[in-house]
């Protein structure tokens, strides 16, 4: 069967394999510029589309294939007798399949290419040409994407493409212009605009993977990615050992990275259930998992690890037969991978660049029924030179030092939270209650006799004084918070009534 294929693709990926099978099918050519080039030098035979518009390319290709004798090819409808005389009367070819993959717009955003080389990147008979096919999807197959090129060539050999196939490559086309088009928004509204919340938000993702199931097993679930990012994250992360990653191991990796990256220090940072039970940072990534465990020895049991600096043998044996879903780090020493890859479910994921902490702003989006609600991350730098003393006694030069690692802790447990914390690592957490109180008599509890001497950050002011009361009653001995509270004078004379110094950041930090 003979049938007229329109091919002009960026991406070259495959194209000679899939245009040898189509010709052997009974496929007339026609494309464009480089891809003519192409598939000239590959020996397969091809017009140039200018032979079926009468009109050369001009303004150095940026006009091509917007022409009427093109268009009107696509978008015919084969049924309609007007519509195949108004071809035949213009000496009008149909157009059956149309083959065409955009320019590289995202790749030369992602390069920091100035604005007039981005421009260039901007397709525009690309996109009309995809749109055109997909409309007309009963008559015409569209191909957006080498890796439908087997199911199509497939589908020809076999005789015919059918309606479902075209449909379906329809809908994938539209999918493919419409994340073009976000990607260009985003560009100018970042980039020109400088506007983070305009009146319409147009976002795009691109699968990852399909994930087993949700948070639990009757909910289904995927994992997507949005815009490439050079900051380490779980999106850009190299699994190396155990099982595919759930649902529930994304998210708590995701929230035991955005701790990690906190800390200068080699650092280690436990989670369960996506809030923190344990952090700390030492000399070496070892001595930071040992104290970070010590804090909370039996929430870690199934849980998430983060490290900002490699993981080695000595690290491995620390962690010995802890049960773990999950430990990520910049890297993992050949012991270490030998000794941990003996357990065969343990996720080990390679997350490159956590050495170097930082964090390159962005914002968070949240879903709510028919909606999201939009923010920007909460990576504002504490700044020490801010921080107010509101107590008769001054706090110490170590404990100004674990107040400054107990604020970056805090704001990454659940609200209502507080933690208790020594030198740089946590002896006790609390957090995702409906009253402070609560969560400091939980860390409390958990921390005994550990409390005794430390320092007491809170994610907000303290309403009342009880829950100062509580921390002074087991033995704390300073406490940063925001302040804020209509209440602070009462909470400010009971740090003095029990010789606690009392520091206030003016920076909330809550997490829900």
């Amino acid at each position: 069967m003979g049938f007229t294929a329109l091919v002009s693709v960026s991406d070259k990926t495959g194209l000679i394999d899939f245009s040898r099978r189509l010709a052997k099918c009974g496929a007339d050519f026609v494309s464009t510029g480089g891809t003519a080039r192409v598939l000239r030098e590959s020996g397969l035979p091809v017009r140039d589309v200018s032979t079926v518009t009468g009109f050369p390319e001009m303004l150095e290709g940026r006009v091509k294939t917007m022409h009427p004798r093109v268009h009107a090819g696509i978008l015919a409808l084969r049924e309609k007798e007007d519509h195949m005389s108004a071809l035949a009367r213009h000496d009008i070819h149909p157009i059956d399949l149309v083959v065409v993959n955009l320019y590289k717009f995202e790749e030369a955003v992602a390069k920091g290419l100035p604005l007039e080389r981005v421009l260039e990147e901007i397709d525009i008979g690309g996109p009309s040409l995809v749109r055109a096919a997909a409309k007309n999807f009963p008559h015409v197959t569209v191909v957006t994407d080498p890796t439908q090129y087997e199911r199509v060539a497939a589908a020809y050999e076999s005789g015919s493409v059918d309606f479902a196939l075209r449909q379906r490559l329809a809908a994938e086309a539209f999918a493919h212009t419409a994340r073009y088009d976000t990607i260009i928004d985003q560009y100018f509204r970042h980039h020109v605009l400088s506007d983070d919340f305009p009146p319409s938000l147009n976002l795009s993702f691109t699968k990852v993977q399909d994930l087993r199931y949700g948070e639990n097993s009757h909910q289904a679930a995927a994992f997507y990615a949005g815009k490439p990012t050079q900051e380490p994250s779980i999106v850009n992360g190299k699994q190396l050992h155990g099982k595919e990653l759930s649902y529930n191991n994304i998210v708590d990796a995701d929230t035991a990275l955005e701790a990690v990256k906190d800390f200068d220090r080699p650092s280690c940072v436990i989670i369960k259930h996506a809030t923190p039970c344990g952090m700390a940072s030492a000399a070496t990534a070892s001595d930071a998992f040992r104290l970070a465990f010590a804090c909370d020895t039996y929430s870690p049991f199934g849980g998430v690890i983060a490290f900002n600096r490699e993981v080695d043998e000595e690290t491995a044996e620390a962690i010995g037969d802890l049960f773990l879903e999950v430990i990520v780090a910049p890297s993992f020493s050949a012991a270490a991978l030998e000794r941990l890859m003996r357990k065969k479910n343990l996720r080990l994921v390679e997350v490159r660049g956590l050495q170097t902490r930082g964090r390159w702003g962005g914002l968070q989006y949240r879903s709510v029924v028919g909606g999201l609600v939009v923010q920007e991350r909460d990576i504002l730098e504490p700044n020490i030179k801010n921080w107010k003393v509101v107590t008769r006694r001054e706090p110490t030069s170590m404990e100004l030092r674990s107040m400054l690692f107990a604020f970056k802790a805090v704001r990454h447990v659940r609200s209502n939270s507080v933690v208790f914390v020594k030198e740089e690592h946590t002896v006790a957490i609390g957090g995702g209650q409906t009253a402070r109180v609560d969560a400091t008599r939980i860390a409390v509890q958990k921390g005994g006799d550990r409390i005794r001497g430390s320092v007491m950050a809170s994610d907000a002011f303290f309403p009342f004084r009880d829950g100062v009361d509580e921390a002074a009653a087991a033995g704390v001995a300073a406490i940063v918070q925001p302040g804020g509270s209509i209440r602070d004078d009462e909470v400010i004379k009971s740090a003095d009534e029990h010789g606690l110094a009392m520091v206030f950041t003016g920076q909330r930090c809550f997490r829900h």
